[in-house]
Order: structure tokens, then sequence, then C-alpha cells
């Protein structure tokens, strides 16, 4: 019996108890009837995805639950997206995130540095017109030096030739109505890159996105290859460009599902149902990155982080329990060399579920603290009285992978 593996990554789905929620998590609130049933016959643990001394980014995180230490293979975040969206890194090349932003108006004459981060993602900003910013920047304060990437929405990259790391650049989104003066800091290493963000400033007075941001900065990335690591042919299904390029240099089947979009409004029915499709056809394991409940937590949306976990349960989970109850998953049998029909072969599958990090709703950003995960196999199904896949139920099992790049291990193993 061939085995097909379905990974349910939930970004920033963890999160600590609400006031505003009975001081519970969105986890425990939202009503995931299908996790709550996988949650009695399987495996619940914790794992700690992001190493101390790292970062706790969706970088980070998902390099653990693909199964590769960042120890090892980290060299920082923008590379995985300048590999996403087709740019060919050079060895010495520094790449680094763009966020477009939308800082308050100052007045003439005052300091950059006293204006307030209001959107680190430009009110929403889409595709289209987020290319025509880039392209003015890059018209105006790009050269042979830098050189700038059109991304997708708000999201986009600088290419640095012969650049710096160890910036001190902050991630915009755990800034959200602060003053930029504490995280604008000239240093010997980040002195050019501040100088364009103001002078962005001041190109880009009057449009929605007033402003480039730069954070995530890394060398080229290299990974050994997926499928080498576990002898499965395995896909990658996302709406961002960081892990779109992670899963490409992984070698990973990078899928692109129309209408995704990385929030609550994306097509949570197409991303199941291209990773059904890949398995179909052949495929070991399908990896689907959903980015809802996290960018909810950025934005301190209560209500839609837990409705985003309920459109995860129903729509994703759903589809796929659904497919393999009425045995769509079978693999057909074929004929025989007299030309009879062979019998259609069963398929066990085995489900991970887990969020990449936590992003506590009070908080607007991401914590490193062990995140709870689930591992159903449809073909040892365990017995217990748990009712609910949530923290609580997780940390309860005293299970705990201290090296979150084993959870992937542990999910492959028979």
């Amino acid at each position: 019996m061939k085995t097909k593996y379905f990974v349910i990554l939930c970004d920033g789905m963890s999160d600590l108890p609400c006031k505003e929620l009975g001081n519970k998590t969105p986890m425990t609130v939202a009503k995931k009837p299908n996790m709550n049933a996988l949650a009695s016959t399987s495996i619940l643990g914790l794992s700690k995805t992001v190493p101390d001394d790292f970062p706790p980014g969706s970088d980070v995180a998902n390099l653990s639950v693909l199964g590769y230490n960042p120890s090892e293979f980290y060299t920082g975040r923008s590379p995985f997206e300048a590999a996403s969206i087709g740019v060919e890194m050079e060895d010495d090349d520094v790449a680094i995130r763009v966020n477009l932003v939308k800082l308050s108006v100052l007045s003439d004459g005052k300091d950059f540095r006293e204006a307030k981060m209001v959107s680190y993602c430009a009110d929403d900003i889409k595709t289209k017109p987020a290319g025509e910013i880039i392209k003015l920047v890059n018209e105006k304060l790009g050269n042979d030096e830098f050189k700038f990437y059109k991304g997708t929405d708000y999201r986009h990259c600088l290419i640095w030739k012969g650049g710096k790391t160890e910036l001190n650049l902050t991630p915009p989104h755990d800034i959200t109505g602060k003053r930029i003066a504490e995280h604008v800091k000239p240093n010997d290493n980040n002195r050019k890159l501040l100088d364009i963000m103001e002078k962005s400033y001041t190109i880009l007075r009057g449009q929605k996105a007033n402003c480039v941001w730069f954070w995530g900065e890394g060398k080229k990335a290299k990974l050994p290859p997926f499928k080498a690591k576990t002898g499965k042919e395995a896909c990658m299904i996302s709406a961002v460009d960081l892990l779109r390029g992670m899963g490409q240099i992984a070698g990973m089947q990078v899928i692109k599902v129309d209408g995704t979009t990385g929030y609550i409004d994306t097509n949570f029915v197409g991303e199941a149902e291209a990773a059904l499709n890949f398995i179909k056809s052949g495929g070991d394991l399908a990896y689907i990155h959903i980015e809802a409940p996290d960018e909810c937590a950025h934005r301190g949306e209560i209500a839609n982080k837990v409705k985003s976990i309920e459109l995860i349960d129903k729509l994703v989970l759903g589809t796929i329990l659904k497919a393999y109850q009425n045995g769509e998953l079978t693999i057909n049998g074929g004929v025989n060399e007299k030309g009879e029909q062979l019998p259609d072969e069963e398929v066990r599958i085995k489900i991970l579920i887990t969020p990449d990090h936590a992003t506590p709703l009070s908080l607007k950003t991401h914590t490193s603290e062990p995140v709870p995960f689930l591992i159903y196999d449809s073909g040892f199904q365990r017995k217990s009285n748990v009712k609910i896949f949530d923290e609580n139920t997780a940390k309860a099992t005293k299970i705990l992978l201290e090296e979150g790049h084993q959870l992937m291990e542990r999910f492959l193993a028979d």
C-alpha cells in the first residue's frame, strides 16, 4: 500500500490566550470539526521550529518544517523570494526584502525619522500598481549597485551587488503604529540603504505606497533537493514568493493557484484541489502553505484569524478528507500481460497540520515558542480522549521536538 502525504502549514496559527475570546486562543474557539476529529486519533505534540538565536520568521520556521536545519542552511529570507521571482543571484550578491509601506505624512522640513508606520503592506496594495511604483523607484534610485525587482502585492526584492549583511533592519510588520526613528539607525553596513529609503519617501509623496522598506537580507541560498533527502516527489503550494522560492531551491514542483492572495479571501479550495491533483498524478507529498492566519494576526483582526482557521478546516482539510473518503486517491491497478484489469490499489494518507510559528494577536508579530502539531495516519489510528486540536492539548501530550527540523522525518516515518 502506497502512502501519500499532505502538509497543511497554517502560517502563524498558534497564539496566546485573548481576553476578547474569553482568555482562549483562536485555535481553541475556532469551529474546526475536521481537525478536532483527527486529533482524537492522531499524534499531537509541540515542535521548536525556531532555534535559539534565530529570528522567528516564516523563513526559518518553514525551513525547519521542511526538514532543513536552519543552523546549517539558513542564509536569510530574501534569497528565497528572489529565486521565486526569477532573479539569478551571484555569490557576492545580497538579496533584500522590499516592502511597499505607508508612512504617516510629515510636513515639509520635518525629519523623515519622525514618521510612523501606518501600514506594512501599503493598505493591501495590489501587484499591478505596486509594479509601477517599483519601476519608478528603480528608475530614480536603481543603478549598477542596486536593482529593484517586482514581486507580488506589497512584497518585492532589491539586489545589492557586492552588498553587506548584518544590516540591523526591522521587519515593518513589527512596528505598526510606531515611530520609525528607532528602526532606521545608520551603521557602516546599512547607511546606503537607509539613504535610499529616505529618498523614496520624497519620490513617492502622494502615492498609496509612499516608502520602500528594507529588511530580511541574505546571501544566495542552497538546499539539498527534497527528493534526495526524503525519497519523496513533492510540490509546494503557496501564495507568497518566500515559500515558492524555498520550494524551487529545494527542487520541489512549485504550483501557483489562481486566486491565491495570502489573506482570508484566498482560494482555499483551489489550493486543496491543486494538492490532490498533484497526488493523483503520481506525486508523493503536497506542502500547502496558507498565509491567512498570520496576516490576520499582524493586523490584529481577532475575528478574521478565527475565521481563517475555520476556512482552512472546512475548505482545505475538508476537501482533502472528502476526496480520500470518496476513493479518489486510489491508484489505478492497470492491466496485466493478459490484458486483464487489475484491482485498484488503496492509498494510505498521512496529514501533518502545524503552524510554522506563533503570531499572537496581542503582539501583532512572530514569537519563538514551540508550536503545536498533529500527525494523522489513516493506516494507524490511535484512540485518545482528545477532543480538540489546540496549543493546550498539544502541550499536554508532553511530546516536544526540541529540533523542529526533525518533525518532517517523524512525519515520513512508517
